[in-house]
């Protein structure tokens, strides 16, 4: 900022206003529309307040009018404050550092990539994410680093649908390491040697590939090998359906049973009827009635799921046959027929 240098700043504003939407408003929107204003709520809304005042703040410079904008717009929340009128009469913000908390941003940090690695897997499995899966087993050596990864548990199940996740700390049970040398760069540099190289760096056991993983930086007999020059690959063990990258490893049970299925199936009914609120003007916090008709396999899914179908679309009755005006859908080849009316 200094220097004024914008392609320097914008782009790490543009990672900062995504992982505030997609990551903290989005995760966090069950305490945002909780009833009433307990303390967990008023915690949520006061985190997000003041992460817009300060991004108005350190927009300023450059997106002068937008800025003013956010901070107007905040300050109208709170009349009574003793906050510039104009963000640009503020100072420019400065970072507290005492309220860093590394370990917990590490966490955040590892989370996506786990709900990124379950996404990847659902996808090779073809399973999709509204069938839950009975349980994720998230693997890392650090137990410092998976203790605080268990605070952030009910975000992982919720984004991944999974109903139960467990912790381990050896990834040797699960994953083996496995090196392959970069031939268009060592080669270059290693000439007639290349050959002998090569056959040694396939050799390294998964001790030394971890430690190389970790450090970036190798030696073999003489001759120093960084990440560029050597590829650390992952290969699941036999019996596991593990995922992999260099920061995490989850194992997901991908087996499905009836139960799960009509679970999934209940999800979708939630999805067409949540539309159809949308569709028909209902306001968010309307309470419905529901009726339906549906092919016998969804049917017996509608009917074991019935409590959870109603809490989430706000419904205070649900039962079967039609008398009102009608929606049709197909979900999973099963015909479902709803009516819904305001209560």
């Amino acid at each position: 900022m200094e220097a004024y240098h914008l392609y320097n700043v914008v782009p790490a504003l543009f990672t900062f206003i995504e992982d505030l939407t997609n990551t903290y408003i989005r995760l966090n929107r069950s305490r945002f529309w909780a009833e009433g204003l307990d303390d967990d709520k008023c915690a949520a809304y006061s985190t997000l307040y003041t992460a817009l005042q300060e991004l108005s703040m350190s927009m300023a410079p450059f997106a002068p009018f937008f800025s003013e904008h956010i901070y107007r717009e905040l300050r109208a929340l709170n009349p009574n404050s003793s906050d510039e009128i104009s963000v640009h009469l503020c100072d420019y913000p400065v970072a507290d550092e005492s309220k860093i908390n590394s370990m917990l941003e590490a966490a955040v940090g590892r989370m996506n990539q786990i709900i990124l690695l379950g996404r990847q897997k659902r996808n090779q499995v073809k399973i999709k994410v509204k069938t839950p899966l009975r349980r994720l087993t998230i693997i890392h050596k650090d137990q410092a680093l998976l203790d605080e990864i268990k605070k952030l548990e009910n975000y992982i199940k919720s984004e991944l649908n999974v109903e139960n996740v467990e912790y381990d700390l050896d990834e040797g049970k699960y994953i083996s390491l496995y090196a392959k040398p970069n031939f268009r760069v060592l080669g270059q540099r290693l000439g007639k040697e290349m050959g002998k190289f090569a056959g040694l760096i396939k050799k390294l056991t998964n001790d030394q590939l971890v430690s190389f993983d970790e450090s970036g930086s190798l030696e073999l007999q003489g001759e120093t090998f960084n990440k560029e020059e050597i590829e650390v690959l992952r290969e699941t063990r036999e019996g596991h359906d593990a995922v992999s990258n260099s920061l995490i490893t989850i194992d997901m049970d991908c087996k499905l049973d009836d139960v799960l299925i009509n679970k999934g199936l209940a999800r979708e009914v939630v999805n067409r009827i949540q539309s159809t609120r949308k569709s028909s003007g209902f306001q968010i916090s309307d309470r419905i009635s529901i009726e339906f008709e549906a092919d016998a396999n969804l049917s017996k899914a509608i009917n074991e799921n019935q409590d959870y179908i109603m809490q989430e679309t706000l419904a205070v009755e649900m039962k079967s046959g039609i008398a009102g005006e009608t929606h049709e859908y197909i979900i999973d080849g099963f015909k479902l027929v709803i009516s819904l009316k305001v209560v």
